[in-house]
Parts: C-alpha cells; structure tokens; sequence
C-alpha cells in the first residue's frame, strides 16, 4: 500500500487576507499545505479520503489518472467541498465513483450537491454511487476499512484502519473502545492542530501523548495549523518516531 498526503493542512487559523506570518512567506515547499486529505494506492486501486476544496489540484498534483472511491470522513465543508470535480474521472474512465459515508455525510452532499441528484441531470453533472457506512467494517473492491468514531467537538468523524494504517483527522477526543481498534497499526496519522487549547482538535501536545499510548511503530501529524509553526522547527521538538506529515510525502507499507 502506498500512502500519499494529497493535503495536510486545514482552513482553521488561516486569514482570507495575505498573511505574513513565518510559515506564510517560508520558502520550505513543506510549510506550503493544502486542505487535509490522503490517498490510498493499494495494487491497481486508487482510493481517495476526504475531498475537499483542493481537490482538484491535489488530483493534478498526483498525476491521478483514475479514481476507485472516496471516503468521507465528516460533513465539513473542507473536507466535501470538491466533490463537483469528480466529474473529470466520470469523464476519462466512463463510470460514476463510488462514494462511502455516513447518513450525515450523505445529506450534506445532497443538499450541497443536488444538482448532482435531480431526476432530470443536467448533462456533465457529477456521477456518483452513493454507499452508506457505519461504524463497522466495509469492504471496497477486497480492501477492509475499519471505522474508527471519533469526536470533533460534538460531532461524530470517523477515522479508518486499513491494515496496518491508521488516518485520523478532526478529532480532539477517542474513547477507549474505539482506541482498541487503533492499537497494533504500524503507521498511524492524527491530527495536531496548534500548541494553543483548541475545542474540537487535538493540540500538539495532546495529540503527542496519544500516540505515546497507542505506541504506533511510526506516526504523522496532519491537519496542521500554520499556528502550529514552520516544519523545520517543529520537527526538532518531536520523538524519533513520529513525524510532521507534508503535502506530497508518500509512505509505502506492506
């Protein structure tokens, strides 16, 4: 399986207006993130999870050719916002994609999409097949996904385990049951927001004993806030073990 960061940064903390801060004007490619997101390349399968507002430049930016599925993780704008753009692989591969979330996931795209659901389609709209998960393990093409449900302030998101990988974003807090699913992963990513105390993300700190806990052989960081700091210096703070995860950073696991 190959593991590909298409986004490891977030909307939180970032002005609309030009910024000036140090991770803003860094000339380090690493400190340069587009909205979190992660694609999952496992034989001839192309799996994308979470679509957001970048999507179609994270496509372009991973020379994707073709699309299998996409996974959602939540309803958050920038997390579905460039679901539209799936219509270029309707285009080039002649099918719909196929689509896995939550009930609540699903009525967002209804109502953010609905074009894309009218009886009557206006032609070139986004094909999709729409196919319901809970929290229970599904299957895409022989390849098991493991919901892990966490919550983002009061919301429920989910994370997956595929194998020996773990990918969880927007979460500031897991229960003990559903950290048992995540114990024995290899490779896990979590989010780590800022340093500062954040009401629906885990701060950096949180996010460091978490993983000390789950004891991962390798972990990354996403979903990062430019409050968080410029790459290079927020390496030097962390364990041996873990990493700050970057757009464009490909990890291969057996």
């Amino acid at each position: 399986m190959r593991i590909t960061f298409l986004g490891t940064g977030t909307s939180q903390g970032v002005p609309l207006i030009s910024c000036k801060c140090a991770v803003c004007v860094s000339t380090d490619e690493r400190d340069k993130r587009l909205r979190s997101a992660v694609a999952l390349t496992i034989g001839e399968q192309y799996i994308v999870i979470d679509s957001g507002p970048d999507f179609r430049q994270q496509m372009l930016r991973d020379n994707a050719t073709h699309l299998d599925a996409i996974v959602f993780t939540h309803e958050h704008k920038d997390h579905i916002a460039g679901l539209d753009d799936v219509r270029a692989f309707n285009f080039t591969m002649g099918k719909p994609v196929n689509v896995y979330c939550t009930a609540q996931v699903e009525e967002a795209l209804r109502r953010e999409f609905h074009y894309a659901f009218s009886e009557k389609k206006y032609p070139g709209v986004p094909e999709i097949i729409l196919n319901r998960i809970e929290n229970s393990p599904f299957n895409i093409n022989g390849i098991t996904f493991t919901p892990i449900e966490v919550l983002h302030f009061k919301m429920k998101v989910f994370g997956f385990r595929i194998g020996n990988f773990t990918y969880i974003t927007d979460a500031n807090y897991i229960s003990e049951e559903e950290i048992q699913k995540v114990i024995g992963s290899e490779i896990l990513v979590l989010n780590g927001l800022r340093k500062e105390a954040h009401p629906s993300h885990f701060t950096f700190d949180e996010a460091l004993e978490l993983i000390a806990r789950i004891q991962p052989k390798q972990a990354y960081l996403t979903h990062i806030s430019h409050q968080l700091g410029k790459h290079a210096d927020v390496t030097a703070e962390l364990p041996t073990n873990v990493h700050l995860a970057f757009d464009g950073l490909t990890l291969e696991l057996d």
